[in-house]
């Protein structure tokens, strides 16, 4: 290694390395390599004027663990010993040594939560996946309440049952998961029904029915929504609808409502995350040819007018091919994000 260390005191390294014609980053990394190898002795450390010393630190745990002591927060053992005209260290030191010696910690035991299971479904056709939830209704005064009970299937976003009731119950719930299953054709191990953590969504009785029909169970993690995605963003088109009054006057006001609602989102209600299809299309299995008609529609007006689409032939979006709740990190990258309900 050139040796221009003593003369760059005088006129600065970058000089130096000019008048030698080499790389001022050459110099550098030689040096590092040169004082690595312990050519030169390493910098001293030096601890700071006001380190502790070790009998003073013995003294500090001394004190810290002393019978007088031994119960008592580090400040106020520090006010004590000052009220005695005695001064060892700062309440912050105390804490120091203290947490090197392991001895800060929660004297009481802490309530810990248990490790609930993520949810990780697939859906790749209908009729595989469903989700259920009961939202509250507005009543006709304040804190009364209508409870609509609504199941959707996950893969086509298609309302396979809902129900309007007086109250959240079991029974009910039971009753509606059993006509569904019935209408749709549901066979033994064909479906996974997923829910939240609601009492009639736990209920022995509806999981002893699900457990008769052969169908599977989840739950999503508590206070935790996005585990029940689809089911909370279809509340959200409901209640963002244009005639979603404030509050029902009656039961059957509401039940009148949905009466119309549910057609109109089934079959007319175009959704951005099923390529803009409606439910019933992607349900019973026509999206293929409504998308095929679609194109051609494209196809004939990019013929009119190449220019508008910059020479690209357009395409209609597509329905998905496979829909997840909570896709796993390993799926990440085959698809676009989980599309929810618009």
């Amino acid at each position: 290694m050139l040796n221009i260390q003593e003369g760059s005191a005088e006129i600065g390294v970058s000089n130096a390395c000019k008048s030698v014609e080499i790389a001022r980053s050459s110099y550098y990394y030689h040096f590092r390599k040169y004082r690595k190898k312990g050519s030169e002795k390493p910098h001293e450390k030096r601890e700071p004027a006001w380190t502790l010393s070790s009998t003073e630190r013995e003294q500090a745990l001394e004190a810290l663990h002393s019978d007088e002591y031994i119960d008592s927060a580090p400040h106020q053992i520090y006010a004590r010993l000052l009220d005695k005209g005695i001064y060892i260290c700062s309440i912050s030191t105390m804490y120091r040594i203290l947490r090197e010696q392991d001895e800060v910690r929660e004297r009481r035991n802490q309530h810990s939560h248990r490790e609930y299971w993520k949810p990780e479904l697939l859906a790749e056709a209908p009729n595989q996946v469903w989700s259920w939830d009961i939202t509250k209704l507005k009543g006709p005064a304040k804190w009364t309440y209508y409870y609509l009970y609504v199941i959707l299937d996950i893969f086509s976003r298609y309302c396979v049952g809902w129900m309007a009731a007086y109250r959240e119950s079991a029974q009910l719930a039971e009753k509606l998961i059993a006509d569904s299953c019935l209408k749709q054709g549901i066979e033994k191990g064909q479906l996974t029904i997923h829910a939240d953590r609601g009492s009639s969504m736990k209920s022995k009785s509806v999981a002893l029915l699900l457990s008769d029909l052969g169908v599977l169970k989840t739950h999503s993690r508590p206070h935790v929504s996005n585990d029940n995605p689809y089911s909370e963003s279809q509340f959200k088109t409901l209640k963002y609808s244009p005639g979603f009054p404030s509050r029902f006057g009656s039961l059957e006001e509401a039940r009148a409502f949905c009466r119309e609602f549910f057609p109109w989102y089934n079959s007319e209600h175009r959704h951005t995350g099923i390529g803009l299809l409606t439910p019933e299309i992607v349900h019973y299995g026509k999206a293929e040819e409504v998308i095929l008609k679609r194109n051609g529609v494209l196809l004939e007006a990019y013929f009119r007018n190449p220019e508008r689409f910059k020479g690209k032939v357009p395409e209609a979006p597509q329905a998905p091919e496979k829909v997840w709740i909570n896709r796993p990190e390993a799926q990440s990258g085959e698809n676009s994000k989980i599309q929810l309900l618009k």
